[in-house]
C-alpha cells in the first residue's frame, strides 16, 4: 500500500490523464498558509519539534508521491517524533508565491519544495536547487536521510 499512490501518481502522469484524478487533496486551501504555519509555529515551541513547510499542489504527481513517502512506514516515526508538516498551496504556482520567498524556496525550480524551520521558527534549510521536484525518481530512503539529517537535535 505504500507504493500504491506513488504509483498511482506516476500511471496518471505517464498516460496523460489528470495527476488529480483518485488522489486525495493533501493540500488545503491556499488561502490557509499562513494561519495554518501560525499553528504550527506555536504546536513546535511547544512540542519541541521541527517545521517542515512543503509548498506545493494537488495537481502535482511529485507532491503525491512525497506525501506518500512522508506517511510511508520507513517515515512516519521520524515525521512523527520530530516534525510538523505543513503544506502550502501554490495554486497554479500563482497563490502563497510571498510565503516561497520568505523562506528562500524559489518555486521556478519546481514542487514540491520544502523548507525547515526550528523549533523557534527560523530558517534551517530552504530547498533551492530542486532536490525533491523529481520524487518520482528518487527511492522513500532520500526522505529518511533528509527527515534523518533535519531531525530535532542534529543541528
Amino acid at each position: 500500500m505504500k507504493h500504491l499512490l506513488a504509483l498511482t501518481a506516476l500511471l496518471a502522469l505517464t498516460l496523460g490523464l489528470s495527476a488529480r484524478a483518485g488522489l486525495p487533496d493533501i493540500y488545503p486551501d491556499a488561502s490557509r498558509a499562513d494561519t495554518d504555519l501560525a499553528a504550527a509555529l506555536q504546536t513546535a515551541a511547544a512540542t519541541h519539534r521541527r517545521i517542515i513547510i512543503d509548498f506545493g499542489g494537488n495537481w502535482c504527481p511529485d507532491c503525491h508521491v512525497l506525501d506518500t513517502y512522508l506517511h510511508d512506514e520507513a517515515n512516519r516515526a521520524l515525521v512523527e517524533a520530530h516534525f510538523l508538516v505543513v503544506h502550502v498551496n501554490i495554486g497554479q504556482m500563482d497563490r502563497n508565491l510571498d510565503l516561497a520567498q520568505r523562506y528562500g524556496v524559489p518555486l521556478r525550480r519546481g514542487v514540491p519544495a520544502l523548507a525547515v524551520l526550528d523549533t523557534d521558527g527560523r530558517l534551517l534549510y530552504s530547498q533551492t536547487g530542486g532536490e525533491f521536484e523529481n520524487m518520482r525518481g528518487l527511492k522513500s530512503a532520500a526522505v529518511t536521510q533528509f527527515l534523518e539529517h533535519w531531525s530535532v537535535g542534529t543541528h
